[in-house]
């Protein structure tokens, strides 16, 4: 069942607590019933009433009767009020609803069979009586399960049956309700109900049930339920807090006839509820302009927020168009810096390159002086020096050594002509096998013709040389002592066969 909630119980902090509290518990002693009726057959003349009442399936082994009184009209000590017609529009509803142990829904131990309505004075009230009394009662009847399987629960519900015989144990129904309005008692007891609506909501924090007093300005308030409907029955323990139990037969009284509803227009009560209506359209009022200001503040807020977001992304923009700026600055000055290093290396290629080519020639003059040493030691003429080094200019340093220490020193000429035969037998001395084996041809041929003594060297004879010299030479060293040997042989013919 829902409750219908008014914006001014909202406003009270209220709302969410009328909205939870829709169901509460009802306390009665539960009356053990054996045999007979609890109430006297005598004193149910209906002949319906009757007939519902004894219908019930008796005399079970396995069952336990008990029957309780459920509610009575009227102002209870919780302030909550059971009127007449709300109460007796509810008076079947408890009908085949369950039986449980301490309001759990699990632990189910009987059900309720049926329930009639008696008077104030013990009269039972037929289903469809047109006159109903402004006083009444709700009877229930029910039965306990006395028969289980298990040893426990049997021993559990001998226990109870016996404790509820001794009236230890009370039967506790459950309510819900969709609606209430509001009960008024003034100070000379006047009963009236106020319907409860959006223009008299503020009332609503002022019932107990919602953590009010229960007054307001001279008024006793309670809470007047609507659209009622009992759900279920518990048996309970006697309660400790008197508030949970309803009144019993000698409980005050609540009777509003037809003429005693106000409406907003007539509940003067000082003209409380105009000023309350009033305070109301203030607050609401208020609360649109402060709602209203809370918007504007939202507005700016984002106004703020917005221009902060782009102001940010300025300064983030400068600050990279900054750094794009410095970054080409740093760009431009590495490319000079690169041109700089690229004409420092061109420059220092060349002057590497000229260098070398310096250094080359300082070798070669070192060389040449050197060899030009070499010549002056082996003994040939200054004049021959130049002639001899372009000779052999071709020649490595080893070959170019083999070479000056094939001829050795050059003995100088003796004026008296008796040097001939000792400068002879040097140079033959220094002569490799194959310049040797030439001259001894030469001498042969010689002594075979002294008229040819005096003769100059025949191409024949140069030819024997070089093929003699040919035949001497190791395949590897040919490239390299072709030049030699023809450097060896120029100069021979020119220097030492002519002077013979």
């Amino acid at each position: 069942m829902s409750i219908k909630i008014y914006q001014q119980e909202v406003n009270d902090g209220v709302g969410d607590l009328v909205k939870s509290t829709a169901s509460f518990a009802y306390c009665s002693e539960a009356t053990v019933k054996k045999g007979e009726l609890a109430v006297a057959k005598e004193v149910i003349s209906n002949a319906d009433v009757l007939e519902r009442v004894v219908a019930e399936n008796k005399d079970q082994i396995d069952l336990y009767y008990l029957e309780s009184v459920l509610v009575s009209t009227g102002w209870n000590k919780n302030d909550d009020v059971f009127t007449s017609d709300s109460t007796w529009a509810a008076r079947n509803t408890p009908e085949d609803k369950q039986f449980n142990f301490m309001h759990n829904e699990n632990d189910i131990i009987g059900h309720i069979t049926g329930s009639y309505v008696l008077t104030k004075d013990g009269k039972a009230v037929a289903d469809d009586e047109l006159e109903r009394p402004d006083e009444f009662d709700i009877i229930t009847q029910a039965v306990l399960y006395n028969s289980w399987t298990g040893e426990e629960n049997r021993d559990r519900m001998k226990k109870i049956i016996a404790e509820i015989e001794q009236g230890k144990w009370y039967v506790s129904m459950e309510c819900l309700f969709a609606g209430f309005d509001y009960a008024l008692i003034d100070e000379k007891g006047v009963a009236k109900v106020l319907p409860r609506g959006e223009a008299s909501a503020f009332l609503t924090k002022h019932l107990r049930a919602y953590g009010g007093t229960g007054e307001y300005e001279g008024y006793k308030l309670g809470r007047a339920l609507s659209n009622i409907s009992f759900s279920g029955k518990g048996l309970v323990s006697k309660p400790a807090n008197s508030r949970s139990v309803i009144l019993s037969k000698s409980a005050a009284q609540f009777n509003v006839d037809s003429n005693s509803i106000l409406s907003i227009g007539e509940f003067k009560m000082s003209d409380v509820l105009t000023e309350q209506l009033a305070e109301v359209k203030a607050q609401l009022e208020a609360a649109k302009a402060e709602n209203e200001a809370i918007k504007a503040k939202i507005e700016e807020a984002k106004d703020k927020e917005f221009a902060s977001k782009i102001k940010a992304y300025e300064v983030e923009a400068e600050e990279s168009k900054a750094n794009i700026e410095q970054l080409n600055e740093t760009i431009k000055s590495t490319e000079a810096r690169v041109a700089e290093l690229e004409d420092a290396l061109a420059q220092s290629t060349q002057q590497l390159a000229e260098a070398k080519e310096h250094m080359e020639e300082m070798k070669k003059k070192e060389k040449m002086e050197k060899r030009k040493a070499a010549l002056v030691e082996a003994g040939f003429e200054a004049d021959d020096i130049d002639a001899a080094l372009a000779a052999f200019d071709g020649l490595a340093d080893d070959a170019f050594d083999s070479v000056v220490a094939m001829y050795g020193k050059k003995p100088k000429a003796d004026k008296h002509g008796d040097m001939k035969k000792k400068k002879d037998d040097e140079a033959e001395a220094g002569m490799p096998p194959a310049l040797k084996e030439a001259l001894e041809k030469k001498k042969e041929k010689e002594a075979k013709a002294d008229e040819e003594a005096e003769a100059e060297v025949t191409p024949e004879l140069l030819e024997d040389v070089e093929t003699s010299e040919a035949t001497m030479v190791e395949p590897e060293a040919v490239d390299e002592l072709d030049q030699a040997r023809a450097s060896v042989a120029d100069w021979f013919s020119n220097h030492v066969l002519k002077n013979k």
